[in-house]
């Protein structure tokens, strides 16, 4: 992966911000809000768009280069000034040299008739990292999907319908490299029947390149200094070009959901509650249904999870998900209680051997210092605030995080009836509805359907095939000390230990692939003080590790559910059997893509298989699934949300010549 780059600034005696890279300055002074709203606002039709959109109704508008973010606060102001009450605005923004947190407030200080917009957009403008980046802003009627990195590296992974392009950047003089047919093309391919574009320049080759790619250009009278300026809509694909390769079937979106929004969402851990907090944020009405007494009971209820991203240099899928998903969380954590429900205190990821050591220096050479980057032994000791055997790698946005905390914020939603001491054993389709029931109880009943029980879904027929691993972890409670108060950060090596949360620390946790039984053991107890040690004999000895004895001591034991290849499992369900019958043909060639729809099984998904990562995963997946369920831009590359479809393993085994994934090796 190539580390993000921000932008590199000078500041004019106006206090306009100039780009070192492109030589021009960002936005005029005098006239950038005007220009702005005639040119891609006007242009787009924008106001009469969003007064027409209906309650639920969104419109998706796609830019080329975000910069001081000027296009999409002023899309917004109109959106809120002229669109109904439940409609939606999704707006996607490629930037290569986004700005830094300090240079975006300096930039927008100059627009002060927009501050309550840019405020919201500063307030989760953190944790901004390479790749899908989402931003969820006015309680969620309003989203901001920010790739970050070069335009033709990005938009090609984006799966989306743009009803309006913004074609922005710096001049064709002065960024030659992003006017180009290849950028144009991209537009196409993501624009929607009847999609609008406008861009300040008229250059000759720039219309005529934009027209090739299948838009019908034309100049209009410009505005200040712009004489003229081009506005077009998409026609279709040009005859005489290869249309761009649709969406092999079983990755293909199932139909939208007609009627009534209302979902079951089962299962109220990380996983549940997100997906029910992004549904309720779009108007669904949704119905949790938890099986215990309260949310966050199982894997999600330990007193302290770590905000923390194992990532690889090569930008696997689960590298780009683990970056996207930890910027989502990040900034979600924002609306709660610093301090009791999260702590941005940093992580330190121990050298705890030279392959290990190796490891992180690939990883600091791949990614940004703001993201991560080495310590040496003397400053992760002053960083830590207690004595350590080796140094190793900082993630200074990272920290510890109170789970249900987490669950119990994303549920308060006045749209999320939650329904606790409801334990689903059957799922059942009746008409057009699904049924949780328990024996002949009906618990609840919804058009849509997301299971997010973590390995409990194999519970359902149409899920139990699926190859879902318990792993149990135990974590051990310890009471802070006067000398332990000096632990500064979470400090990982095998385990994790961290800073107190309301007197207590907590540590683990352990890895048992065999024990069923969720009791806590002093054996588990006697493992993490051994684990303690590993990490730090200062601490261990600051908590007065030696003298404590394993059978008194307290925490809890849950099981961390897992894939084969330790992606999470999220996405629509297809119908098994007739899975195997419509792609069967895979089995002898792999390399044939059948034009069969996929047999979905209409409106139920799942989002599982989280892991350790739950922190992390979850809340983005929840993002995801509620994209695939109103068919709006996914939060993550394509490939990614490939790589993480139930689909996969199903498509394995009838390549690999078997009939069940759920016979895999875990």
């Amino acid at each position: 992966m190539n580390p993000v780059t921000h932008a590199q600034l000078d500041w004019d005696d106006q206090g306009r911000p100039h780009s070192r890279v492109f030589d021009d300055v960002y936005f005029s002074d005098k006239s950038g809000l005007e220009e702005t709203r005639y040119v891609f606002l006007e242009q787009n039709r924008l106001q009469a768009r969003f007064a027409a959109l209906p309650a639920g109704g969104r419109l998706v508008i796609g830019e080329t280069g975000f910069g001081t973010g000027l296009n999409f606060l002023c899309a917004w102001q109109l959106f809120e000034q002229h669109a109904a009450a439940g409609a939606h605005l999704h707006f996607v923004s490629v930037e290569k040299y986004p700005l830094s947190h300090n240079d975006l407030q300096r930039a927008l200080a100059l627009w002060p008739e927009l501050s309550a917009y840019a405020e919201q957009l500063l307030a989760q403008y953190i944790a901004i990292h390479q790749g899908f980046q989402r931003l969820v802003l006015a309680n969620g009627r309003v989203t901001l999907t920010l790739l970050v990195g070069d335009a033709l590296e990005q938009l090609p992974q984006l799966d989306a319908q743009v009803d309006a392009w913004f074609l922005d950047g710096f001049a064709p003089a002065k960024n030659p490299d992003m006017w180009t047919a290849e950028l144009f093309a991209e537009l196409a391919r993501l624009a929607a029947p009847g999609s609008t574009i406008s861009t300040f320049t008229s250059t000759g080759w720039v219309r005529r390149l934009i027209n090739a790619a299948g838009f019908k250009m034309k100049r209009t009278p410009g505005i200040g200094h712009k004489w003229e300026i081009l506005r077009g809509e998409f026609l279709g694909w040009p005859e005489g070009t290869l249309p761009p390769a649709k969406a092999k079937p079983w990755f293909a979106r199932p139909a939208a959901i007609e009627g009534e929004r209302h979902a079951m969402v089962i299962g109220g851990g990380l996983a549940g509650c997100a997906t029910a907090a992004s549904l309720a944020a779009r108007g669904w009405r949704v119905s949790l249904l938890e099986r215990h007494t309260a949310l966050a009971q199982e894997a999600s209820g330990n007193p302290q999870g770590v905000l923390y991203l194992k990532l690889s240099a090569h930008g696997t899928a689960l590298s780009q998900l683990i970056l996207s998903g930890f910027g989502h969380t990040r900034r979600l954590l924002e609306h709660l209680h610093r301090g009791i429900d999260w702590d941005g205190c940093g992580v330190l990821q121990l050298a705890f051997d030279a392959k290990e050591a190796q490891r992180q220096a690939q990883l600091a050479e791949a990614f940004a210092p703001d993201l991560l980057h080495l310590l040496d032994r003397e400053q992760a000791q002053q960083r830590a605030g207690i004595d350590l055997a080796q140094g190793g790698l900082f993630f200074p946005q990272g920290g510890w995080v109170h789970p249900p905390a987490l669950c119990q914020w994303q549920a308060a939603h006045p749209l999320i009836d939650v329904l606790t001491h409801h334990d689903p054993l059957e799922l059942h389709r009746v008409n057009d509805q699904w049924q949780a029931r328990d024996a002949d109880r009906v618990l609840a009943s919804a058009r849509v359907v997301v299971l997010a029980g973590a390995a409990e879904i194999k519970r359902f027929a149409p899920s139990a095939d699926l190859p879902l691993k318990r792993i149990r972890g135990q974590i051990t409670r310890l009471t802070q000390t006067a000398a332990s108060e000096a632990l500064a950060t979470v400090v990982c090596a095998e385990g994790y230990v961290a800073p107190a949360r309301l007197g207590e620390h907590t540590l683990g946790a352990s890895f048992d692939f065999t024990n069923e039984d969720l009791t806590p053991t002093a054996t588990e107890h006697a493992g993490n003080l051994a684990m303690l040690r590993e990490i730090s004999e200062d601490l261990s000895q600051r908590l007065g590790a030696e003298h404590l004895a394993p059978e008194q001591l307290e925490g809890r034991a849950a099981f961390r559910c897992t894939s084969p290849d330790y992606l999470p499992i999220v996405g629509p369900l297809a119908d098994h059997e007739a899975f195997q019958q419509a792609y069967a043909v895979l089995g002898k060639d792999a390399r044939q893509v059948p034009d069969t729809p996929c047999p979905w099984l209409p409106g139920l998904y799942i989002n599982s298989g989280h892991g350790s990562r739950g922190l992390i995963t979850a809340p983005l997946c929840g993002e995801l699934i509620a994209a695939w369920l109103t068919d709006e831009p996914l939060p993550v590359p394509a490939s990614v949300a490939e790589a993480c479809h139930p689909n996969r393993f199903a498509l394995r085994a009838l390549v690999k010549g078997k009939s069940a994934p759920g016979k895999e090796r875990l």
